[in-house]
């Protein structure tokens, strides 16, 4: 027997109800349209290298 993809965490939900958030929520990832991936772009790094950065830091900025 599988497993169904959808469970009913809490309370007590009927097939048919279900069945109709099921079709609502394939409906909803049917109507996204699909990204038009024109060239990869690589994510920009969130922290900085510290050789990279100057030795001098002004006393009233921080990070």
């Amino acid at each position: 027997m599988s497993t169904p993809d959808i469970r009913v965490e809490k309370g007590h939900a009927e097939p048919e109800e279900v069945a109709a958030i099921t079709a609502i929520l394939m409906a909803r990832a049917a109507a996204r349209p699909e990204p038009v991936a024109t060239h990869r772009v690589r994510p920009r790094a969130a922290w900085r290298r510290l050789e990279r950065e100057g030795g001098f830091r002004a006393p009233h900025s921080w990070h």
